[in-house]
């Protein structure tokens, strides 16, 4: 594995530890009446490459589950994410 290869990979796995963690937080803020971290925050998460644990972050706490642009978006983002990682491995 080359050395771009080991920093795609360094890179996504910490932005979707990031973003699981926030949306945990976000929760728990959400319980505690406290205030929220904004839904344009948690979107951009997903874009930046943290949509698998914005997605996981949703199952695990059932959060955002019931917003069409989370319940929707966050899959379709990490479809489109998936089809580029897939058209950037072969011709690469």
């Amino acid at each position: 594995m080359n050395t771009l290869h080991t920093l795609l990979t360094f890179y996504i796995l910490c932005i979707n530890v990031v973003t699981l963690i926030v949306y945990g937080i976000d929760k728990y803020k959400a319980k505690k009446a406290k205030w929220r971290i904004s839904e344009a925050t948690l979107l951009l998460l997903a874009i930046l490459g943290g949509s698998i644990g914005a997605w996981i972050g949703m199952k695990i706490w059932h959060h955002k589950t019931m917003h069409k642009k989370f319940k929707y978006g966050v899959p379709t983002i990490l479809l489109i994410q998936i089809a580029a990682m897939i058209y950037l491995h072969m011709n690469l």
